[in-house]
């Protein structure tokens, strides 16, 4: 266990140059298809927040490009990726974060190579689920096997165990987060499993009941906190400074919960 208790820059460091622009091209080309399926499905406006982010450098080599989100249904979806493929690191992301009408959890998914390939994919939970047990029996308890079985069926894929007790509790029982070799099996098995998950997840929002009205507010402000803490405690931003700067770091962060946005919020309906 602990050969995993080290952090993304850890690792980074001690890999030395690694170049992975197959790796990233893959991760890419899997975000983009499913970013595609998802604006197939919702009414999406991009905030104007995120147009100067669209190409972004730096002086010494990393670039990448954020787009934020929002519409009728969806609160905020983030299309993002950075990298620096050339020297061994990449990270890529879609997630969506619903409006209060509903309450499907939140769609996370983080693709990333630091220079091994790593998947974080979960079902962002809105609620305690200690407590909340229909949301517990209804979204996780019944992907309990599918995780057990991926594990099993893949011996290749190692837990990526993070030190940040935070991110450790932003986890739900039913997350998958490993790291595993870049190559053509990794990338087969993250497809399938990613893919899979977020048809499951539109069926989910095709499904769900309405929020009561009176309801709505509070759910939509715990949403919003919860996304902002997520951003912004992330100990991967160190990866930002040195890449980006601290001011291009956190209007950056800022982008991923939403900080800046111009759009106004689902309506409370």
């Amino acid at each position: 266990m602990s050969q995993n208790l080290k952090s993304v820059q850890e690792y980074f460091d001690e890999a030395g140059p690694t170049d992975v622009t197959s790796l990233f091209a893959d991760w890419k080309a899997l975000i983009d298809r499913m970013a595609t399926k998802v604006a197939d499905r919702f009414d999406l406006v991009r905030d104007p927040s995120t147009d100067a982010l669209e190409s972004f450098t730096s002086e010494n080599g990393p670039s990448g490009s954020v787009r934020g989100y929002t519409g009728p249904e969806v609160d905020w979806m983030i299309h993002s990726h950075m990298e620096n493929a050339a020297l061994g690191f990449v990270n890529v992301h879609l997630t969506i974060w619903l409006g209060p009408q509903v309450r499907v959890p939140h769609f996370g998914m983080a693709l990333g190579a630091f220079p091994q390939g790593w998947l974080f994919l979960d079902s962002v939970p809105r609620s305690n689920l200690m407590t909340d047990t229909d949301s517990f029996d209804k979204y996780y308890g019944p992907l309990n096997d599918e995780w057990e079985q991926f594990q099993a069926d893949n011996d290749f894929i190692e837990p990526f165990v993070s030190r940040s007790a935070f991110v450790r509790a932003s986890l739900s029982p039913t997350a998958f987060c490993f790291m595993a070799p870049g190559d053509q099996r990794t990338t087969d098995a993250v497809t399938e499993l990613a893919e899979r998950h977020l048809d499951r997840w539109l069926a989910w929002v095709d499904e769900a009941e309405r929020v009561p009205v009176e309801e709505q507010a509070a759910l939509a402000a715990e949403d919003e906190l919860t996304r902002r803490n997520i951003a912004e405690r992330d100990p991967a931003n160190e990866m930002g400074d040195r890449f980006f700067g601290p001011e291009m770091t956190q209007q950056l962060i800022r982008a991923l919960w939403g900080g800046d946005r111009v759009l106004p919020r689902p309506h409370l309906r």
